[in-house]
């Protein structure tokens, strides 16, 4: 998979790249990464990429004329000059304040794409043209602002990075984790506990544990520790829909639960009910 980056500030991405699985598959092969300077697309002596708003107002514009010429680069054709085919193999992300939620869900869709082209905006914004020009999306990482979409671009990259086969050692990391990848339904091992929250709609993660057994005088929870799968399976179901509920209860509204869990969550909320009588 190749990413290509637009951006004004490229060596901020150097220490990103020479580390972990990011760095790891690039040297490997199943990723590459380019990482355009959006200044060498200028052709005045000051190297001009942003321009003050029409209309007025605060803060300066990324120009049209240098993102485009970068994306002319890349081998990137306006929206409109594009064979439909290409849809499926490459897509142009602005990243930005207004787009719409980065989610895992995206991560996946971009993962199965051949090239993924992120132009990274600044100061006030871009030159809505080169987003109504060329990109196919527009992606934000949040509810926040950021000074600019280099850090955004860095998440994308190794959200995305990191679903590509070969890129990670171990393919099910990707997959048995927190907003695992689901298809609406819910497998379940042999004793109807599902083995991840993969296949149960995306609920966060069970906690995790390893050595000392004990630790500040907390000891590693007893089902851990026994042997028993079965038991553990279960612990974690628990503790998935536990974690869930207290820090993002929002995703059980399109969570795939069973009856089981339905009955955990309401004694959990008993529990937490009472707790606040105390």
């Amino acid at each position: 998979m190749q990413f290509e980056i637009l951006t004004i500030f490229p060596e901020m991405f150097r220490s990103f790249f020479e580390h972990g699985v990011v760095s790891r598959a690039q040297k490997n092969g199943p990723l590459t990464i380019g990482v355009r300077d959006l200044r060498a697309f200028t052709h005045d002596r000051h190297r001009t990429v942003d321009d003050r708003p029409f209309g007025g107002g605060e803060g300066m514009v990324l120009k049209a004329e240098p993102l485009a010429e970068g994306l002319a680069a890349l081998g990137v054709l306006p929206v409109s000059q594009r064979e439909p085919e290409m849809a499926s193999r490459e897509t142009v992300v602005l990243l930005s304040a207004q787009g719409r939620p980065f989610t895992q869900a995206v991560a996946r869709e971009l993962a199965g794409l051949e090239r993924v082209v992120l132009i990274c905006g600044r100061y006030e914004g871009v030159d809505e043209r080169v987003n109504e020009l060329y990109c196919d999306r527009e992606i934000s990482i949040g509810d926040y602002v950021l000074s600019g979409g280099e850090l955004a671009a860095a998440v994308v990259l190794d959200a995305v990075a990191r679903l590509v086969p070969g890129v990670l050692g171990n393919e099910a990391s990707s997959e048995f984790e927190s907003f695992g990848a689901g298809d609406g339904a819910i497998t379940a091992d042999v004793d109807g506990v599902p083995r991840s929250q993969h296949g149960a709609g995306g609920l966060l993660d069970y906690p995790h544990y390893t050595r000392p057994a004990e630790f500040h005088g907390m000891a590693v929870p007893d089902v851990l520790m026994g042997g028993d799968h079965a038991a553990v399976r279960k612990w974690r179901r628990e503790q998935q829909l536990r974690k869930t509920l207290r820090n993002r209860p929002d995703l059980l509204e399109g969570a795939q639960l069973s009856d089981e869990d339905r009955r955990i969550l309401e004694r959990l909320k008993g529990e937490d009910r009472n707790i606040g009588r105390r």
